[in-house]
């Protein structure tokens, strides 16, 4: 389950892929793409316009993982349905979070 994301010495980077106007935020679990790699599926209700979708995206991720949303980042993918995001913080915190959330949920 932890391809998803990689640990990196100031936190996480976390591999996603954003479904907006998706009808409510959410987590939706692991899914591995066609290609092999894992992600985490999420959805928001934020058009992907304007930059709303990203800030959205941000926004769930930082309330997720009880964190301020000055520790996430979108690193990659601002135009992409693939994104990548950057979290500061405690690695081991952060994973348990993570693994909580996507319990249950992952798909292939």
């Amino acid at each position: 389950m932890s391809a998803a994301w990689r640990e990196r010495g100031d936190g996480l980077a976390i591999f996603v892929r954003l479904t907006p106007k998706g009808g409510r935020d959410s987590i939706d679990g692991i899914e591995t793409l066609s290609d092999g790699r894992a992600v985490i599926k999420a959805r928001v209700r934020a058009a992907p316009e304007d930059n709303k979708a990203n800030q959205a995206l941000i926004a769930l991720f930082a309330k997720a993982l009880g964190c301020s949303q000055s520790l996430v980042d979108l690193e990659t993918g601002a135009t992409s349905r693939l994104k990548t995001l950057g979290v500061q913080g405690d690695c081991a915190a952060l994973v348990q979070r993570l693994s909580t959330l996507c319990a249950g949920k992952t798909r292939t």
